[in-house]
Formats: structure tokens, C-alpha cells, sequence
């Protein structure tokens, strides 16, 4: 029987972990493929979704207050990827697509019908990592979670526990730096 999510937060926060399994099975693709797109790093995805469910668990008692568990989730494992991105800051990590499992690949990987387009593809991704990597970490994650994941602006600003103003005014300032970094970057590889 497929539980409820508000169901299964209200049994994980009374002490069922059977509940708190069952939530991390729903959500540790989602919190991992998040952490993989701001990161870019497999092992700093994994880190990532392990320490976001080790805050969550501990955390137990607090969360049957928990209005919207995915975005309390999402910011959870935000705030913590922030914090490594400052930590390496300067240290850009990001893996070559062909290292990560096959299940990754499948979900990271765009349909290519020549080799010629799938270098052009191959180069532009890289490129758009670079240009998000330049990005001030909360401009970083604004677009990602706007642009890349799809949440709106309302959720983006509950996930960020900021006003929507300031996730408008981040995407603006972000998309503005992305396209001129872009336009700079592709126009010198011509």
C-alpha cells in the first residue's frame, strides 16, 4: 500500500523507520540529481544526499511541523550543497559524463543523431557548467532550481527561505551573467 507523503512524515516523526526508509527511497534520486547539477561531481552528489538524510533524521521530533516535506527536503540538502560549493571554491570538479553509473547517464544524456552534434552538445553542457560553476553560489542555485529543475518562483523562494522578489532579481542577474559569459566563452571558441 503506496503511503501518503504527509502520512509517512507524520510516522517517521513519531519514531517508525520503516516510514523514514521509505521516504528516502522517494526522494534520494531527486535530492542526488539536484546536488549532481550544482556540484557537478558524482562523489559530491552522494555526500550531499547522505548528509542531507542524516539532518533530516535528526531533525525527527521538529518535522511533524513540516508543512511541505519536499521543500523542507529541498532546502535541506540546498543549504548544505551551498556550503561545499564555498568550500571549494576555486576547486571546480566537474566529472566527465562517461565515469558516472549507467542510470545517470541515461537520466543526464540528450538524444544525438550525428557525432558532429554530439561533440557540439558535449562542448555547449560543459560550457554551461563552467559558466553556472562562475555564478555566486545562491545565483547558482536559483537557476537550477527555476531553469533546470522546473520549481516556480514561489517554491524556489520557499526552498530558499527568501522573498520571491529576491529569487526574481537572483534568476534575472543570473540568467544576465550566464548569457554574457556564454556569448564570450563560445564566441573565443570559434
Amino acid at each position: 500500500m503506496n503511503k501518503s507523503v504527509p502520512e509517512l512524515v507524520k510516522r517517521f516523526a513519531q519514531g517508525d523507520a520503516s516510514a523514514f526508509t521509505e521516504l528516502v527511497a522517494r526522494y534520494q534520486k531527486k535530492v542526488y540529481f539536484l546536488a549532481y547539477r550544482m556540484l557537478g561531481n558524482h562523489l559530491d552528489a552522494d555526500e550531499v544526499v547522505q548528509e542531507t538524510f542524516v539532518r533530516i533524521y535528526r531533525k525527527r521530533k521538529e518535522i511533524s511541523n513540516v508543512t511541505n516535506f519536499t521543500s523542507f527536503l529541498v532546502r535541506v540538502a540546498t543549504n548544505y550543497a551551498i556550503d561545499l560549493m564555498r568550500k571549494q571554491k576555486g576547486h571546480s570538479q566537474i566529472e566527465d559524463s562517461t565515469t558516472l553509473p549507467g542510470e545517470v547517464q541515461m537520466e543526464l544524456a540528450h538524444l544525438v543523431t550525428t557525432p558532429g552534434e554530439h561533440f557540439r552538445n558535449k562542448v555547449l553542457k560543459t560550457e554551461i557548467r563552467r559558466a553556472l560553476d562562475m555564478l555566486p553560489p545562491r545565483q547558482k542555485i536559483t537557476a537550477l532550481l527555476h531553469d533546470v529543475e522546473g520549481y516556480s518562483k514561489p517554491e524556489v523562494a520557499q526552498i530558499l527561505d527568501c522573498p520571491e522578489a529576491t529569487v526574481r532579481s537572483n534568476l534575472h542577474i543570473a540568467r544576465k551573467k550566464l548569457k554574457a559569459i556564454l556569448k564570450k566563452r563560445l564566441a573565443s571558441k570559434e
